[in-house]
């Protein structure tokens, strides 16, 4: 990746596929980043950028990418194959690591005490579910074009998740025929379900 690539990639923000850290705290913190990437669409983590985007650097390569390979050899399950290059900015150090759409989802992650979890990305936040649906087929270009879907999708974009009592009164449908439509969407791939807690929550697994 060049400067210019970099610069660009940095000035589209933090999102649902891209995420900056100064530097790695712990192996546990950063397996729940990657895990969610795998678990959702992929993603890029870079390593030696600030919250705002402010290139600060690594001091240390090496104790980076040992924290990286720590979280996806022993904290997460199946073990998470990702790829990084490094990147010399002004003479700063980034590390770049690509995290694929995993065809081995669902990735959990041990914490401190063991206990296993899954994490989605919801726009730029790694949050736990409970239960990960694995998507068969796409949404329909129809079903995208409809005006109940094409206000559902507007209101994503502007919030990180909706329930679907929320969605049947955006919609002015029925709870039933709501939560029905949104895990079909789920199954179709549009949406990611968050239950971890109550009520059980939607929000937007492509940018659409």
């Amino acid at each position: 990746m060049t400067r210019n690539q970099l610069d660009d990639l940095i000035a589209s923000g933090e999102n649902n596929r891209l995420e900056f850290k100064r530097e790695l705290s712990s192996a546990y913190r950063i397996a729940r980043t990657l895990a969610a990437f795998a678990n959702t669409t992929g993603g890029t983590l870079l390593i030696g950028v600030a919250d705002d985007g402010k290139i600060v650097g690594v001091p240390s390569e090496f104790r980076e990418v040992s924290k990286l390979e720590d979280a996806t050899e022993r904290l997460i399950e199946p073990v998470l194959s990702i790829s990084y290059e490094t990147l010399s900015a002004d003479g700063r150090l980034v590390l770049l690591v690509e995290v694929p759409d995993s065809d081995e989802k669902p990735h959990y992650v041990r914490d401190e005490v063991g206990k296993r979890m899954l994490y989605v990305r919801v726009r730029d936040k790694s949050v736990p579910t409970n239960n990960l649906i694995q998507s068969t087929n796409q949404a329909t270009p129809e079903l995208l074009k409809s005006a109940t879907v094409r206000a559902l999708i507007q209101y994503l974009r502007k919030n990180d998740d909706i329930s679907a009592s929320r969605f049947a009164k955006l919609v002015n449908i029925s709870d039933y025929r709501a939560s029905k439509l949104l895990r079909q969407l789920s199954v179709q791939g549009l949406l990611i379900m968050i239950d971890k807690a109550r009520p059980v929550r939607f929000a937007l697994q492509v940018t659409v």
